[in-house]
């Protein structure tokens, strides 16, 4: 993968603009699956389409940030030990599998409960497959435990930035900002 000369220290802003979009529509899809109400609700039916509007989102900027990583590379890594690098590296790894597995999960899981994904406001149905009662109940528990288990490598992403910042003092953190 290309990098930067050394020079560069900082993220294109492309790049810049792909991370915080996704971490809003992220946050955006984790609310709405939370704040949906019971079955059969307007509520429900609101924070749903908001939740499926964030993930299609999510997956559509994933395979734009994707295909601009691969062709404008990234800034060089900042000197640390070789675990911290190993972790990062596996860290955001996860993180570029989640944007991608979690929104197709999502899809598959509507799908195979018999439904397109509808984006509100937009004559856009999306059905990759077909009916499969089994199936559903496999890409559901894979979608809520995916889900679940993010939310702890969000956080340490996140915390890893503000130890970056605030005990290593080095620039992980300005460069994406």
């Amino acid at each position: 993968m290309a990098t930067y000369p050394a020079a560069t220290e900082r993220y294109t802003k492309p790049a810049i603009f792909f991370h915080w979009a996704i971490f809003v529509l992220v946050a955006l899809a984790y609310l709405a699956i939370e704040v949906r109400g019971p079955k059969g609700t307007d509520s429900r039916v609101f924070w749903s389409s908001v939740h499926f509007w964030a993930g299609s989102l999510v997956l559509m900027l994933a395979v734009l940030r994707l295909a601009w990583r691969l062709w404008r590379g990234a800034p060089a890594d900042i000197d640390s030990n070789a675990l911290l690098s190993f972790l990062s590296r596996l860290v955001h790894l996860a993180l570029y599998l989640f944007i991608f597995v979690q929104p197709l999960l999502g899809i598959l899981m509507i799908n195979t409960g018999g439904h397109p994904v509808t984006l509100a406001g937009l004559d856009l149905q999306i059905t990759l497959v077909g009916p499969d009662p089994a199936a559903r109940k496999f890409l559901k528990d894979a979608h809520v435990l995916i889900g679940n288990l993010f939310y702890w490598v969000i956080g340490l992403h996140a915390l890893a930035a503000i130890a970056h910042h605030f005990v290593f003092r080095d620039n992980t953190l300005r460069r994406m900002i």
